[in-house]
């Protein structure tokens, strides 16, 4: 059974930063492409950041590039999110998100992480 558990949300200032953190358990972590995607309320979920199977090759959205770092350890079957300079508009529900070598859809989802950024 694969899980994806995040950890790290909380509720902060703007500017503040935080750390979050997806533990993966259940598939081979270091054959998947790991991915973080945010849904903030009465929006569409959308990508954040994605990384490759061995951390050589990372990609971000546009709205957090400068400020988010995405990094995992293929040792500890985790991928990690560092979220700096937060603003109010980074407020949502963080997931992460595996996705193997043989399709573009992601396969498996975490349950989320919240993360409240007050101005």
């Amino acid at each position: 059974q694969v899980q994806l558990v995040e950890s790290g949300g909380g509720s902060v200032q703007a500017g503040d930063s935080l750390r979050l953190s997806c533990e993966a358990s259940g598939l081979t972590f270091r054959r998947y492409y790991m991915g973080w995607f945010r849904q903030a309320p009465g929006r569409e979920r959308e990508f954040v950041a994605g990384i490759s199977y061995r951390g050589g090759s990372t990609d971000y959205a546009d709205s957090v590039k400068g400020r988010f770092t995405i990094a995992r350890d293929n040792a500890k079957n985790t991928v990690s999110l560092q979220v700096n300079s937060l603003k109010p508009e980074d407020t949502a529900v963080y997931y992460c998100a595996a996705r193997s070598p043989y399709g573009q859809a992601y396969n498996y989802w975490g349950q989320g992480t919240q993360v409240t950024v007050s101005s």
